[in-house]
């Protein structure tokens, strides 16, 4: 498939629930810490496949805002895990054209982390390959109550206040696919108005072990279905007529 850029509306917007670390570690006798250590390499697999997956926008789940609940030292991994990524990826993103954002809450994040992202983000602004959003602290139900406390008067004014309260740079198009690993069948609070009409896609597949095989099996399922928003799919002129 043709790799396309993130302007081109023919391509794919994907999101992944990245799930399945703590639990792909803990059947290996190992901390929930080595889970997410492994979880990070399978992040720059799945990177550098989706644009030959024909996905132009790819929106993945690192932390949500409820995963403060998590022990402390937990957290403390995740968060020098995602520090550590920006620090050393940035370059590779900048060579390879893709554009790195990041969403969700950011004043309750470090100011190392906070400048890691900020630096990475102005790196990677002119590429075009893919535009890679990284949701961090993030919960779409309270970006969904404050963009409502403005008052929006249709889904166009709802849609660009949601975009400014979930910190998005510009306009991102509706979920095209969403992929969860590691057995789990929901949501998460993770993007429940841009998914609104998005296929979903579940896998036992732990994250660790999700290979570039695997976004390519779930994109080509994503071709099998029928899309109809709401309406009928017409396959022919006698359907039509009937």
């Amino acid at each position: 498939m043709k790799p396309s850029t993130f302007g081109d509306e023919i391509g794919l917007h994907v999101a992944i629930i990245m799930d399945g670390n703590g639990r792909w570690a803990q059947a290996r006798g190992l901390p929930r810490s080595a889970g997410h250590r492994v979880g990070a390499t399978a992040v720059r697999r799945v990177i550098e496949a989706a644009p030959a997956c024909g996905i132009t926008t790819l929106t993945l789940f690192a932390f949500s805002s409820d995963n403060w609940k998590r022990p402390g030292p937990e957290v403390q991994v995740l968060f020098r895990l995602f520090e550590r990524y920006l620090r050393t990826e940035t370059a590779s993103c900048v060579e390879k054209g893709i554009r790195l954002e990041i969403i969700g809450r950011r004043d309750r994040l470090s100011a190392r982390v906070r400048h890691a992202m900020e630096v990475a983000e102005q790196a990677t602004a002119a590429g075009t390959t893919l535009r890679l959003r990284l949701a961090i602290d993030y919960s779409s139900r309270d970006a969904l109550v404050q963009a409502a406390s403005h008052g929006p008067r249709s889904r166009a004014q709802l849609e660009e206040m949601l975009g400014a309260e979930s910190g998005a740079a510009c306009r991102t198009r509706d979920v095209d696919l969403l992929i969860r690993t590691g057995g789990e069948q929901r949501l998460s609070d993770f993007l429940l108005w841009e998914s609104a009409y998005a296929e979903l896609y579940f896998t036992p597949v732990a994250w660790p072990d999700f290979e570039s095989g695997a976004l390519a099996d779930a994109v080509a399922e994503f071709h099998r279905r029928q899309r109809r928003f709401g309406g009928l799919v017409l396959e022919t002129r006698s359907a039509v007529a009937s």
